[in-house]
């Protein structure tokens, strides 16, 4: 191994990670303060405790997402399991801050403040969202040092594609099928292509699941699935459109999972269950029914969405991921071409159909605060805004990684070396069992070695 591919992070980790917190500090020293409605003596008409009462429910249930969700939907890996839950900790932590910082600097600065409250918190998770969907793609191949920097620069990145798309083009994403998920899931693709090592192949055997670990990566699905209607609702403004919200998500999720079952089943030639697909496929019809979750599609609209979604997925799964592989040496650990980017482009199409079908007659006086913009433009208008959105957010996230990737290939961040890969060991302390367990294994491989040659 190259002396520049040093592992040792004694220093490199904690001066970057301190240095970023005490800025961050700052930062928030200058910008940050309390909406209204958390200072004393001050009444806000924007703010109320019946809103922070009503608002406090989705935030959790967001908040769960992210940090067990997240977390433990990708413990899959064998050897890998402290490090899929405690690098996403760590991702989450950072990322929620400096989230604050950029969504606030583009968004909520009024006279040099930033007044944060619950959407404040909210707001901050779906950043964080975006760099946990990237990190799938790049799972087991970066070290806490690169993680730190992908984060710092994909929620700069996402932030401004996010403002492009919902200020600028003013394109309607609720549930962030294309600011989120396409472009976290593009944004990971083109960061993993552009750290592709032919050596990985060293590390191969470790990059296999056991009956455990896909036990507990099934823990993370569950909650997943479970809390994805107030992921897709919760920045909803409008009650109606809150309530379809819900209710389209609630029915997207639970044809998906009946259809990636099937599909799981009939793409095997033994006609058995992959669990691979199970985990991850039948999440898919939560981020497809993301774009349009608030808009007048009908419940059947929601369970055709999912539908379509665990159809994707799931073939995505079987098929396309291996031949992206090893045509185009781009290696997704997770799979979030499958989860989340092949599903946000049906989500963001989903919009598209949604917003051309929108009139008066279908949503009533309700119909301009689903779509405001509809009193400056007409349906048709509204759905090249939603086609132009969800363009922009693929370019902005094949750029974004690209950029990233070159800075993070970068040969002193303390990176694993091919044979490490996908292995806690690399970067964590782990308990002695464990250790023999691995010197037990080196000795029964040296033995048949030995024999071998003998």
């Amino acid at each position: 191994m190259p002396a520049t591919y040093s592992t040792n992070m004694r220093s490199k980790f904690p001066i970057l990670a301190i240095l970023l917190e005490i800025v961050i500090i700052i930062l928030y020293g200058v910008f940050i303060t309390y909406d209204d409605g958390a200072s004393p003596g001050i009444t806000s008409n924007n703010t109320t405790a019946d809103e922070l009462y009503k608002a406090y429910p989705s935030f959790q249930d967001v908040h769960v997402m992210i940090f067990v969700g997240f977390g433990f939907l990708m413990t899959f890996l064998k050897r890998y399991g402290f490090s899929s839950v405690g690098f996403n900790l760590l991702i989450a932590a950072f990322g929620l801050q400096w989230g604050t910082l950029m969504q606030g600097w583009l968004h909520h600065l009024k006279d040099g403040q930033i007044k944060v409250n619950i959407f404040s918190l909210i707001n901050a998770d779906f950043s964080t969202a975006t760099v946990l969907i990237s990190f799938g793609a790049v799972l087991g191949k970066t070290s806490p040092v690169q993680l730190l920097i992908m984060t710092l620069l994909e929620i700069t990145i996402f932030a401004v594609n996010e403002h492009l798309v919902t200020e600028t083009l003013k394109a309607k994403d609720v549930g962030a099928s294309m600011t989120i998920h396409a472009f976290g899931a593009y944004f990971g693709l083109v960061v993993a292509r552009v750290l592709h090592r032919p050596g990985l192949q060293d590390s191969q055997e470790n990059e296999g699941s056991e009956y455990h670990s896909d036990l507990f990566a099934m823990i993370g699905t569950l909650f997943l699935w479970m809390f994805w209607p107030s992921f897709n609702s919760a920045i909803v403004e409008s009650p109606d459109g809150q309530y379809r919200a819900i209710i389209n998500t609630y029915y997207s999720l639970a044809a998906c999972v009946l259809t990636a079952y099937a599909l799981s089943c009939l793409v095997d030639k033994k006609g058995k269950l992959n669990m691979v697909h199970i985990q991850n496929a039948t999440l898919a019809g939560g981020v497809a029914a993301g774009t349009s979750a608030d808009m007048m599609i009908f419940p059947y609209g929601g369970l055709l969405i999912g539908f379509i979604a665990g159809i994707v997925s799931t073939v995505g799964f079987k098929y396309l991921t291996p031949i992206l592989d090893s045509k185009l040496k781009l290696h997704d650990t997770c799979g979030v071409h499958n989860l989340h980017g092949l599903p946000g482009i049906i989500g963001g199409l989903a919009g598209v159909i949604g917003a051309a079908m929108a009139n008066k007659g279908l949503y009533g006086n309700s119909l301009y605060s689903t779509f405001p913009e509809l009193e400056t433009r007409t349906a048709i208008q509204q759905a090249g805004y939603q086609a132009a959105g969800l363009g922009a957010s693929l370019a902005l996230a094949l750029i974004g990684g690209l950029i990233t990737g070159l800075i993070l290939r970068i040969p002193i961040w303390a990176q694993p070396p091919d044979q490490n890969c996908f292995d806690d060991h690399i970067y964590w302390e782990v308990p002695d069992s464990e250790n023999d367990h691995n010197e037990l294994l080196s000795s029964e491989h040296g033995k048949h070695k030995t024999n071998a040659e003998a």
